[in-house]
């Protein structure tokens, strides 16, 4: 079971490593964050999605 964490309310984009899980968080409109649990597979597959829409 995951360790509770108090909300840290707003704050940058980042990714951190915890374990074996990359933890993304995304500030959304209107306060708080969106927080994501990712491993390497589906970040991979984020950046190839990320990189298809931005370029060009």
């Amino acid at each position: 079971m995951a360790a509770m964490k108090p909300r840290t309310g707003d704050g940058p984009m980042e990714v951190t490593k915890e374990g074996r899980s990359l933890i993304m968080r995304v500030p959304i409109d209107g306060g708080g964050r969106l927080v994501l649990e990712l491993n390497k597979e589906e970040a991979n597959s984020l950046k190839e999605c990320l990189v298809g829409v931005t370029q060009g």
